[in-house]
């Protein structure tokens, strides 16, 4: 059954849905080759494999705000900065489709998006759907030179500690920078397993976990997110050392067929459990914080420090008989 929220919310849609239908259908024959070449290109491989995800993501969001973009947008105030950025949009856009370069078609849509709504809604529903926004800035493909230049450090990094760990549990491994030996099999650790777009994949879930859990504490909020660079680096570990003993124990077809890709779902499944570990033990801690905070000790007169014992409305020791 439908709760009262849902139902406003479809009323809602239903309504806006005659004003909003030829704006919709212009994105779709704007924005369709791109994401045709989009899901039959980009988005099918393991670095930008996110792209789906993030994009729906968004959109849930946006369809979950709605409520508070109408209540905002009532009456509407159409904002002149809209023509702006629908000017800047389509031209990165014409710049993108022309000269093929991805990370300018799909910053194209963020750019047209915003600028729809700040033209037919105003800006203060924009600042309703400020992180649907922010979150899909994560499907946007980086320059490959920066994603090269910062993956080679954390190749180098994972590579090295699953060496270390597996020859200290025993294992017959060597390491030649991004290249691990074990046995008779060796393998190179790709972007994919230890890439940037891993960790900034990660870091977005973890983002959509807080905007989701809406923790009252600022510190607890910053505390994770900047606790996801490192769960991201031990989830990458993790999923490098389950390839590598899979290929050592089971072959090389093994390390790189089913279970390869199934390495891929370990990495998040376990990169989602460290986030849930790490928020309990934030949450323990706070909690622990707040009650040394709120439990002040007490006088041994009854009173609070600092109070005589038998000041008015605070209660003292027994006396004797009345005099």
């Amino acid at each position: 059954m439908a709760t009262g929220r849902e139902m406003d919310l479809r009323h809602g849609l239903r309504q806006a849905l005659p004003e909003w239908w030829p704006v919709m259908l212009g994105l779709a024959l704007l924005f369709g080759p791109t994401f045709h070449d989009l899901f039959s290109g980009a988005w099918i491989g393991e670095e930008q494999g996110h792209g789906p995800i993030i994009f729906f993501l968004s959109l849930w969001l946006i369809w979950r705000k709605w409520p508070e973009v109408r209540a905002a947008s009532t009456p509407a105030r159409p904002h002149p900065t809209g023509w702006a950025a629908l000017a800047f949009g389509l031209g990165i856009h014409l710049l993108g489709r022309s000269q093929n370069i991805l990370m300018f078609e799909v910053a194209s849509i963020l750019a047209v998006l915003a600028a729809t709504v700040l033209l037919k809604l105003g800006a203060g529903a924009l600042r309703q759907l400020w992180f649907p926004f922010f979150f899909m800035l994560f499907m946007v493909p980086l320059p490959s030179e920066l994603v090269a230049a910062v993956t080679m450090p954390m190749k180098m990094a994972v590579s090295w500690a699953t060496e270390h760990l597996l020859f200290a549990a025993g294992y017959p491994i060597s390491r030649s920078g991004v290249v691990l030996q074990i046995g008779q099999y060796q393998l190179l650790v790709a972007d994919a397993c230890a890439g940037l777009q891993t960790l900034l994949t990660l870091e977005a879930l973890g983002l959509f976990y807080l905007n989701l859990m809406r923790h009252p504490s600022a510190f607890r909020n910053m505390a994770l997110a900047v606790l996801i660079v490192p769960v991201s680096f031990t989830a990458n570990v993790i999923r490098v050392i389950a390839l590598t003993l899979v290929t050592y124990n089971f072959g090389d077809a093994a390390g790189q067929g089913f279970l390869h890709g199934f390495a891929g779902m370990v990495l998040f499944v376990t990169a989602l459990l460290m986030i849930l570990a790490l928020d309990s033990a934030l949450q323990w801690f706070i909690k622990r914080r707040e009650d040394a905070r709120g439990g002040a000790p007490r006088h041994p007169g009854g009173g609070r420090p600092g109070s005589p014992p038998n000041s008015p409305g605070v209660p003292g020791p027994m006396r004797g008989a009345v005099r």
